[in-house]
This record gives C-alpha cells, sequence and structure tokens, in this order.
C-alpha cells in the first residue's frame, strides 16, 4: 500500500542531512546515511492532518485535551501493554530538551551522571554542559555482541554516590533491544542505590526478529519511583522537524521537581503542527508503521548478506532495534582517521564515526538503513568496492 522504494529528493529544502555538507565540513556530492531521519514520507494520515491545520490559517498558542492523551495512552497500550495516567505525561520539544531537563532538575552542579558508551551522543553533551561530571560504565563488545557490566555498573553507582543514570533502550548506536532480565537487573542496582533512571525510549518501535522492546517504568511498579519514560514519535513517524515529544513520569514528586525544570526554562506550549502530528500519528499511523518495519527488516535482510558475502572483514554488530546499523571496522586494522577516509574519500559516504558515541566507538561507523533499499545497496556496493580496493 505504501511506496517505501520511492525516491523523495529532499535536496534544496533545508535538509540537514542532505544540504549541509560544506557547512559540517564534508565534501559535496557525498550519499548521506548518517543523520537519524529516514528517508520516507510520513504516514499520509498525518499529512492530511497537517494540511487541515494549514489550511486553517491561525498558528495560535495550542494546547491539548484529553483526545491527545488517549491516543498517547492507546497507543502505548496496545503496543506494549502499558497503562498510565494523565498526571504522568510532561509535553516537551524534543527527548534531548527533556534529557538536559532532566539533568538539571535531579542533580546538582558537580554531580556525577552514569551513562554508558558507546551512546547517542547528546548524553554526554548534555552532562558536560550542564556542568555535571561524566561517568561512564561502557558496556562490554562480546563475541559480536554488547553486553551489561553488571558489576561495573554497581560499582561506579555505590563509588561515586551516583543518583542519576541516563539509559538508551533500545539502545543507540549498538541497537541493542534489552531484555526483561536485562532490565529488572538494572533497575534493581538503581533501585537499591536510589539512582534516578532517565530512559530515552524514542526507538521503542523498531524492534526486529521477533524481539520484545519491555518499558523501563512498565517491567516493574517498583521503577515506577524512580523512573522518567522519555518517548516521542519522531524517529516511529519521521516528525522531528517538529518537535513533540511526551516525558511520563508516574513518580510525582519527581514530575513537579522536573515540570519546574523545564518552567525555568521559559518553555510553555509546543508546536502547533507538532502536536496535531502526534495525535494523528498514534491515532491513525499504525498500519504505516506494520508495513515499514517489515520494508526495514527487507534492508537489514539486505545488509546482513552484503556482509556475508561482499563486506567481509567488516563485521555487522546484530542489529536488534533501531534503523541504525553498527558496523566494526576493526578488523581492517586502520585507524580511525584512516577509516573515514576509506568511507568518505573512496566510499563516498556520509556515516557517523563511532568516536562520536565516546571512545568506546573507536573503530567503528553507524549507518542509517531508514531509507528506499535501492539507495542502500548503492551505498553498500560503494563500501564494498572501497574496502575490496584496500586489498590490492
Amino acid at each position: 500500500m505504501y511506496n517505501f522504494d520511492e525516491i523523495i529528493d529532499r535536496r534544496n529544502t533545508d535538509c540537514i542531512k542532505f544540504d549541509f555538507a560544506r557547512e559540517r565540513g564534508m565534501p559535496e556530492g557525498l550519499c548521506p546515511l548518517w543523520v537519524a531521519d529516514m528517508d520516507f514520507r510520513t504516514p499520509p494520515e498525518v499529512i492530511q492532518r497537517l494540511t487541515e491545520v494549514v489550511g486553517h490559517g491561525i498558528f495560535g498558542y495550542t494546547e491539548t485535551k484529553e483526545n491527545y492523551f488517549r491516543a498517547l495512552q492507546s497507543w502505548f497500550d496496545r503496543r506494549f501493554g502499558y497503562e498510565f495516567k494523565p498526571a504522568w505525561l510532561k509535553k516537551t520539544p524534543g527527548v534531548v530538551f527533556a534529557l538536559a531537563a532532566a539533568i538539571r532538575a535531579f542533580s546538582k552542579p558537580r554531580d556525577p551522571v552514569l551513562i554508558q558508551t558507546p551512546v547517542y551522543y547528546p548524553f554526554s553533551g548534555c552532562v558536560k554542559e550542564n556542568d555535571r561530571r561524566l561517568i561512564d560504565s561502557p558496556l562490554v563488545y562480546h563475541n559480536g555482541r554488547y553486553i551489561i557490566d553488571f558489576d561495573d555498573l554497581e560499582k561506579k553507582i555505590v563509588s561515586f554516590n551516583i543518583r542519576l543514570m541516563l539509559l538508551c533502550s533500545p539502545h543507540n548506536p549498538v541497537s541493542r533491544v534489552w531484555t526483561l532480565d536485562e532490565i529488572k537487573q538494572l533497575g534493581q542496582i538503581c533501585l537499591r542505590h536510589g539512582c534516578v533512571v532517565v530512559s530515552d525510549e524514542i526507538h521503542c518501535d523498531f524492534v526486529f526478529g521477533g524481539r520484545t522492546h519491555h518499558l523501563f517504568t512498565a517491567v516493574d511498579p517498583a521503577f515506577e519511583e524512580i523512573g522518567v519514560l522519555l518517548t516521542a514519535p519522531s524517529k516511529t513517524f519521521n516528525l522531528a522537524g517538529l518537535q513533540v515529544a511526551n516525558a511520563l513520569i508516574p513518580n510525582q514528586a519527581l514530575k513537579r521537581l522536573f515540570s519546574a525544570e523545564v518552567s525555568r526554562t521559559g518553555f510553555s506550549q509546543l508546536n502547533t503542527t507538532g502536536l496535531a502530528a502526534c495525535r494523528a500519528a498514534y491515532e491513525m499511523g499504525e498500519n504505516w508503521l506494520t508495513e515499514l518495519l517489515a520494508y526495514l527488516e527487507g534492508n537489514l535482510e539486505l545488509t546482513r548478506e552484503f556482509f556475508r558475502s561482499e563486506l567481509l572483514p567488516l563485521k555487522l554488530v546484530e542489529t536488534e532495534g533501531t534503523y541504525l546499523l553498527w558496523v566494526d571496522f576493526q578488523p581492517l586494522g586502520l585507524s580511525d582517521q584512516q577509516i573515514n577516509d576509506l568511507v568518505i574519500n573512496q566510499a563516498k559516504l556520509w556515516l557517523d564515526a563511532g568516536t562520536m558515541f565516546g571512545t568506546a566507538g573507536a573503530g567503528f561507523q553507524r549507518i542509517n538503513m531508514a531509507c528506499p533499499r535501492s539507495v542502500l545497496k548503492e551505498a553498500l556496493s560503494r563500501l564494498a568496492a572501497a574496502v575490496a580496493a584496500l586489498k590490492k
């Protein structure tokens, strides 16, 4: 029903992904598979709702009523079996905005904040830029897969007296979908030591291979006392530019602290079109998402086959969730500068260098597979040719 093979020209639309190579220090003409938005149109039902809003012609201050909450609550109930209350909801312009607000709300300057690298780079940025101390409990790369070092996690929490942790679930960039047991163990450690967990679950709708995503606060009622759940329709429905996100905070003392911090930024009402798009997406976008997930599974299988047949010795870390591929270039024996040269100047690709996600990302690159299959195939072919040329 939906044509995800269609190539939509995004050039000359002030699109960060396509139109800002020079400004970001990249050569012109690269195939861009870096920033995490999709090259697919949002569901037609969302476009129709936005058309109606634009047609009205007045863009004044806008708030939401019960129908917005119902759309949100119904989505998470249907897909994750999670019911939550209106009092838990706090809307923000984005998940990164919410991360920064949470850091200020739940810690003081120079307090330690824990992250798990390699991880989405605004985690470390928000910690440092808000004058907090960054404490890392790195994920362990073992047999081609990332796992949590729970002993190190608890040791860091105790030794640094950490009261705030930022969790990425599903994990960007290593594409892990944490199991129920992993979430339970992590949550119990944090509960034991009074550590608040701010969980970025913006990629929660992208899970592959029959896996199940477990919302942090839904795993154990006790986790609702320490958990802050950050969600948004922006990744799921390609709405990042409309700036709308939803924080779910069951503990009302934490909710008050968070809301007060958001208020101190001067923020009040969200973007009118963002609110309309969010509600429409959660109300009418499920069929579109079902087809999108099937299409992305096809892109993932294409990628696996390329790595099996043409991209040796590179290793594709098994993609459990998100539409982001994490690729291990270490078998090439190149430095990160040499890897970047191979990707940019030889393969003519614009990817995200692994070091962007912390020192634990050295030797890796991140690839966005949320594009038409023909584009992905061309990009993988370019990369395969560049790797093959190294052997000559």
